[in-house]
């Protein structure tokens, strides 16, 4: 796995469940590489945004299933398996999702 923490981080997720875990418990939700472990994790985000970091749980999701239709005839696939990660920063801590964005 590379070492490198700005491929461990991929994106910050903002959707309407983030927002409202952002406000309530001081908690981020971002997609992450599927091989990144929690205290990859949590360095890749210390290091990135300058906070400390409490507590990192992580999600697999399976990749949703996929139908294409084409000449040959209809093909069933799935998208690519991914990883989502729960960060909850100490008190005080905060990161402006929309400047990563």
């Amino acid at each position: 796995m590379s070492t490198d923490i700005r491929l461990l981080i991929q994106k910050p997720l903002v959707t309407e469940k983030s927002t409202a875990l952002k406000e309530t418990d001081n908690r981020y939700l971002f997609k992450v590489d599927l091989r990144a472990n929690k205290r990859q994790i949590k360095q890749a985000v210390e290091e990135l945004f300058n906070v400390r970091v409490v507590k990192v749980t992580t999600a697999i999701y399976r990749g949703k299933p996929k139908v294409v239709m084409n000449r040959s005839g209809r093909f069933v696939g799935r998208g690519a398996n991914w990883k989502k990660a729960y960060v909850t920063l100490a008190d005080g801590d905060s990161i402006d999702v929309f400047d990563v964005v």
